[in-house]
């Protein structure tokens, strides 16, 4: 098994950077062209990773979209792009770190300042103005990875945003 997972690795990480190296080129593309290609990267990801994705249930719909999505793992992300390109919403300490941080933030992902209460009313706008623009934007409302059967409590704001750009809500339950 060590072997594999080393390929496994050295795939993974080989996709992953060659991503990142194409963002200046894949950014002047048309959106449609672009989100095939972020899928197919996304889809190359989780493979390279081991997983294979399977779907059950209704097909998301096409037009503004709210993903919810329990969050198990930093691969819940890729595994919903390679289904359904989405803007993710990420806390916003994500900014700073280091790689995930510029790649996060050049994905077009919108960010919440948790600990700011006051900035949740600009955040939601955010977010509702991009599903009435016809835009999917993905969440995990738990706030946080939960691996197993611990959950945390959902946090409502994004259902607000959905509710006030009368977007559908497309519930996801990610299982590995």
């Amino acid at each position: 098994a060590v072997p594999r997972a080393v390929l496994r690795l050295a795939a993974l990480l080989l996709v992953v950077g060659a991503g990142i190296a194409l963002i200046p080129v894949v950014a002047r593309i048309p959106a449609a062209l672009r989100d095939r290609l972020v899928r197919a990267w996304c889809r190359t990801i989780v493979r390279s990773a081991g997983v294979r994705v399977r779907t059950t249930g209704a097909a998301p719909p096409t037009g503004g979209l709210l993903l919810v999505a329990n969050h198990v793992s930093w691969l819940d992300i890729p595994l919903l792009a390679a289904v359904r390109p989405a803007r993710m919403l990420a806390k916003a300490e994500i900014r700073r770190w280091p790689v995930a941080g510029a790649l996060t933030a050049s994905s077009g992902a919108l960010f919440i300042e948790r600990d700011r209460l006051r900035a949740l009313p600009r955040t939601v706008g955010l977010i509702a103005r991009s599903l009435r623009g016809g835009g999917a934007v993905a969440v995990f409302p738990e706030g946080s990875t939960w691996c197993g059967r611990a959950q945390g409590r959902f946090r409502g704001a994004a259902f607000q945003a959905a509710l006030d750009a009368g977007a559908a809500v497309q519930p996801v339950r990610l299982r590995y």
